[in-house]
């Protein structure tokens, strides 16, 4: 379920939005050792409506001495496209400027007019129609293979080979600004993939419509609560080192605020 910051009485201290805001982050971990993992992909989603530029990451998290741990190290991958370089700084580079895509098993394609993830494409202002090319190849079965836009669903791509691959040039009507990504994902567990079930995800492609920013009232007063729940976590803290330290912090967390304040505006 989506998590809702506004209502549960235990603390909050997940900084992540504050460090969104403050320009702290490189990118998301879509993938990784949870037990929800369409909470944190709407919590990206949320993200992304807010305007922030966010790759696809993700991360195993495995303990390797704990048996009992679901799935082994390297079950939760990012795939980053490094332009033929194979070396530690061009995939971090790669990785940062959002030419990935994020699996525990399928692999994937997608362009949308022309353009690959992590670019950006620039429309002037009014009604536009963009072909998204879209492939996936996956070594289980997977259920869907959809064109996600602004956090909602704008095209279920058919499957072929027992749903383990696809292809397909999709039109999109394209009139506002936002992002798009491609995701694949199965009901339920599907051997060799050792995870609660098949997923996997691109970065954004992101469209600029006129002068039109990236915006949803409704996605940063989400945060905005957060945020709250958050500075009255820290305003009960009894364990501050000095005051200077709880001043510097209450700073931080009221600047990141301001971020969203701004972004809720119609």
């Amino acid at each position: 379920a989506d998590p809702d910051p506004a209502r549960g009485e235990r603390p909050l201290t997940h900084e992540l939005p504050v460090d969104v805001a403050l320009g702290k982050v490189d990118y998301y971990e879509v993938l990784g050792f949870v037990d929800d993992f369409w909470a944190t992909l709407k919590v990206w989603y949320r993200l992304l409506n807010c305007g922030f530029r966010l790759p696809a990451g993700a991360g195993t998290d495995a303990m390797a001495n704990f048996a009992s741990l679901r799935g082994p190290v390297g079950l939760n991958r990012v795939f980053v496209k490094t332009g033929g370089s194979l070396d530690h700084d061009a995939f971090l580079a790669g990785l940062k400027a959002g030419r990935t895509f994020a699996s525990n098993g399928p692999l994937l394609e997608l362009s949308l007019g022309g353009k690959e993830p992590g670019d950006e494409i620039r429309l002037p202002q009014g009604k536009h129609r963009l072909q998204a090319r879209v492939a996936m190849k996956s070594i289980v079965p997977v259920d869907h293979l959809e064109i996600v836009a602004n956090g909602l669903v704008v095209a279920s791509v058919p499957l072929g080979g027992d749903g383990t691959q696809a292809s397909a040039t999709v039109g999109l009507r394209v009139s506002q600004s936002g992002w798009y990504t491609l995701r694949a994902w199965s009901k339920r567990p599907r051997w060799p993939v050792l995870d609660l079930f098949p997923l996997a995800t691109t970065s954004p492609i992101y469209v600029t419509v006129g002068d039109q920013p990236i915006r949803s009232a409704e996605d940063a007063r989400f945060f905005l609560a957060w945020i709250d729940r958050l500075v009255a976590t820290a305003r009960q803290h009894e364990s501050w080192n000095s005051e200077a330290e709880e001043t510097a912090t209450l700073a931080l967390l009221a600047q990141a605020r301001e971020v969203y304040a701004l972004r809720s505006l119609p």
